[in-house]
């Protein structure tokens, strides 16, 4: 049994980077893709009236250069005259990104709930009750999201685009008050990123498929399919950059531990749409340097906002080793069974971020990330697995006040 207990969380370890690994491979190329495909509709470049492109049903084309190649690709209107024999989809790319993306959702959060969902000063959950939670905040924002599709608001791109982010908020905010910060960021993202995911494969996919049959059964297709999955494919392009930040954000304590962390992501996920737009304006030929300029005030705002209080300086200390000696106890107590050589916290094969505190030069030498960590955001340590409380972090901040001297 020790063996294996010794085993189980190192193989955890390594499925967690080969997922992660592969989670990055896979979204670079899906987001790739819809990065340039919305690029190439905005550049794409109408054929001259009676000219040969036209007749044959082109709506626009490009040329490029790149690699050392010269690329001519055209877009037709609804379809060729005659479907060619090889065709790619562009599916894979979508499936295998969410594929991966919630088998490591189910590594580092289900797995492990009580550590990296549930935070007791927000709501006493079991760890049931947070991975259902996370689980049917994935199917009814799919569910809400599509059905605002369907309805006549769909028609209208600005105030669809208000309500859905209108929901987007409110839903990080009721997560905010069940789960951890950080449980609740990544699930506004994991809802994202399933609404894209179920874009390509309950809408776009299906509706290319139509198109394709219809033309083997020599009829034409109908461009109402065209037009659905372009919407579809507009919108994924627009969650991009939200979705990339909420990948990132379990590395920012800062924004995720805020007392209105939904409030920062609402900041931080409008920043990233405005600058998306200004992109896509961009590729049309407009430039608009209000969107970006607005995106990075936000961004700003949203630093100052919640940047903490400076430290003030703490009290002459009459006896500074007997106060370090008080917050190296703290640290033994609290800290170092996950922050040593070899910690022996279920789940932890190493130090995380490489930051061992069982020395007392290792404490000073990261005294401000300690501060940062357990006094400013209260982050650490980790679900407050180790209990520690409000007297102790203050301990910490007088010591770090006072000079974080040994």
């Amino acid at each position: 049994m020790d063996v294996l207990g010794h085993l189980v969380p190192y193989s955890l370890e390594w499925l967690n980077l080969l997922v992660r690994w592969l989670h990055v491979i896979t979204g670079i190329a899906w987001i790739g893709a819809s990065f340039y495909f919305v690029w190439l509709d905005n550049n794409i470049r109408p054929p001259a009236p009676g000219s040969e492109l036209a007749k044959k049903g082109v709506s626009g084309e490009l040329w490029a250069v790149h690699g050392g190649g010269f690329y001519n690709p055209q877009k037709y209107l609804v379809a060729p005259a005659e479907l060619p024999k090889e065709l790619h989809w562009f599916k894979w790319e979508a499936y295998s990104t969410w594929l991966s993306g919630f088998a490591l959702l189910t590594i580092v959060y289900y797995f492990n709930a009580q550590a990296m969902m549930v935070d007791r000063s927000v709501a006493d959950l079991s760890s049931l009750q947070a991975i259902g939670l996370g689980l049917g905040s994935l199917v009814v924002g799919w569910t809400v999201y599509d059905l605002l599709c369907r309805s006549k608001l769909g028609q209208h791109d600005l105030a669809f685009g208000a309500v859905m982010f209108a929901f987007l908020v409110g839903s990080a905010y009721v997560l905010s008050h069940f789960l951890s910060g950080r449980a609740a960021y990544i699930h506004v993202g994991a809802m994202i990123g399933t609404m894209m995911v179920a874009n390509v494969l309950m809408l776009i996919i299906p509706g290319q498929r139509k198109m394709v049959n219809a033309m083997l059964a020599g009829q034409k297709p109908d461009p109402i399919h065209g037009l659905k999955a372009k919407q579809r494919s507009v919108h994924n392009n627009y969650f991009t950059l939200p979705v990339l930040f909420i990948m990132i954000s379990n590395h920012y304590a800062m924004t995720y531990r805020h007392e209105h962390a939904w409030a920062v992501l609402a900041g931080i996920m409008l920043a990233g749409v405005l600058i998306r737009h200004f992109f896509n304006l961009k590729h049309r030929g407009r430039i608009a340097f209000q969107y970006p300029a607005l995106g990075l005030a936000l961004l700003v705002g949203v630093a100052v906002a919640i940047a903490p209080p400076a430290p003030v300086a703490g009290p002459a200390v009459a006896n500074a080793k007997a106060q370090f000696a008080q917050v190296k106890a703290i640290i033994d107590a609290r800290c170092v069974a996950c922050h040593a050589d070899h910690p022996t916290q279920a789940g932890f094969t190493a130090a995380p971020l490489g930051m061992a505190l069982s020395t007392d030069a290792q404490i000073v030498q990261h005294a401000a990330k300690i501060y940062q960590q357990a006094v400013q955001l209260k982050a650490m340590p980790l679900a407050n697995l180790t209990g520690m409380t409000d007297a102790e972090r203050a301990q910490i901040g007088a010591w770090y006040n006072a000079g974080a001297k040994q």
